[in-house]
């Protein structure tokens, strides 16, 4: 990987890069264990995706343009502090309310963390390995969501309101020890928000909107799934949760190299078809191995489109960059609430095909990369 210029303290921009989609998947490894403990329903406990990914998503359309009017280090600081405080009242929620609330509140404080990791990265390194440093960062997302049901399940054996323990920790891990965060001199002026009105980040927002639209569908499908069909426990499901995280994981430095070589539009082709691919498997796969392959195989092309839309972004929009990134991952987080409300019900109705159905957002995202024009994140 290219890395950034001297004198950076670069570790934790990547560390960082770790804690939104851990927090943002966190609950769907232990929705049964979640509705028996605050004595609500399988369904309500599973509105806890939407309950974080709304408010995240609406506050990320400004959080970036915010951020570099107030500076990115101070807030991405009070940010975190604000997170931990967020994971202290989910484990104090005596009801579902309250829970529901509590989560909102993390999605909230989220949202000033990863578009300013992703812009400070942007910032930091040359553009020759741009794709290679944000194949990192998406490394460390997959890893996030890796860990979630690795922790999440687990914990749910013992008491599921333990999972929120160890994202708490990494937060404060990160407010103590912030990454740099921007290169060059302090901005003078307000960030221009005209400039958001491009292309390019319009093709990034509607490419992250369906990227998650299916992503979380499969995520909360599958779990259902593995519950339902193959009466796996927390443990087992939090296991086959991971894979999706793991196979991401290992296969984001090859990913990163591709969006340097390739660019973004041929990635993002790549990507879609193998997502597509992956969610059919996962949907009407006879046995676990073949559940866990689609979801393995869904955690690589996600962690591919995370690195293609992020280059996208933050490279589109010169003098906001933290503006840019916060617009389309507020888009795919959109998707990624819709997704529960739109999948479960259909998978409720009408069971494995409503589960392959999923596969109409990546078919859609091909459509939208048909007839754009993304150049290289190389390029200035």
């Amino acid at each position: 990987m290219t890395r950034p210029r001297p004198g950076v303290r670069a570790w934790p921009l990547y560390v960082g890069g770790f804690l939104g989609p851990y927090a943002s998947t966190m609950v769907t490894p232990m929705v049964p264990e979640v509705a028996q403990g605050l004595a609500t329903t399988p369904e309500l406990a599973a509105a806890a995706v939407t309950a974080y990914m709304l408010p995240f998503a609406a506050v990320m359309l400004v959080s970036g343009t915010l951020a570099e009017r107030w500076g990115r280090a101070r807030t991405m600081q009070v940010s975190l502090v604000a997170f931990v405080l967020a994971c202290g009242l989910c484990v104090l929620a005596p009801g579902i309310g309250w829970f529901l609330a509590a989560r909102a509140l993390q999605g909230v404080t989220n949202a000033f963390t990863t578009p300013l990791l992703v812009a400070a990265i942007t910032d930091l390194v040359p553009r020759a390995g741009l794709g290679r440093a944000l194949g990192l960062f998406a490394g460390m997302q997959a890893a996030g969501q890796a860990a979630s049901p690795l922790v999440s399940g687990p914990s749910a054996a013992l008491d599921w309101r333990l999972a929120f323990v160890f994202p708490a920790l990494v937060a404060l891990m990160l407010a103590a020890l912030p990454p740099t965060m921007t290169a060059g001199p302090p901005r003078t002026g307000p960030p221009p928000v005209r400039a958001l009105l491009n292309r390019n980040l319009a093709v990034a927002c509607g490419l992250s909107f369906l990227c998650y639209l299916a992503a979380v569908g499969l995520t909360v499908l599958a779990i259902l799934r593995a519950a339902d069909d193959f009466g796996l426990g927390p443990w087992e499901r939090g296991l086959l949760g991971s894979s999706f995280g793991v196979a991401g994981l290992l296969a984001a430095p090859l990913l990163g190299r591709r969006l340097d070589r390739l660019g973004p539009r041929r990635t993002g082709v790549g990507m879609n078809l193998l997502l597509a691919a992956g969610l059919v498997v996962a949907a009407v796969g006879p046995t676990v191995l073949l559940l866990g392959i689609g979801i393995a195989a869904v955690g690589v092309a996600v962690t591919g489109l995370r690195t293609t839309v992020n280059a996208i972004a933050a490279t589109s929009t010169e003098g906001n960059r933290a503006g840019a990134a916060s617009l389309a991952l507020s888009f795919q987080f959109f998707g990624g609430a819709l997704a529960p409300l739109l999948w479960v019900p259909l998978h409720s109705g009408a069971g494995a095909a409503g589960f392959a159905a999923t596969a109409v957002a990546p078919a859609l995202a091909l459509l939208l990369l048909a007839f754009s024009r993304t150049g290289s994140p190389s390029a200035r």
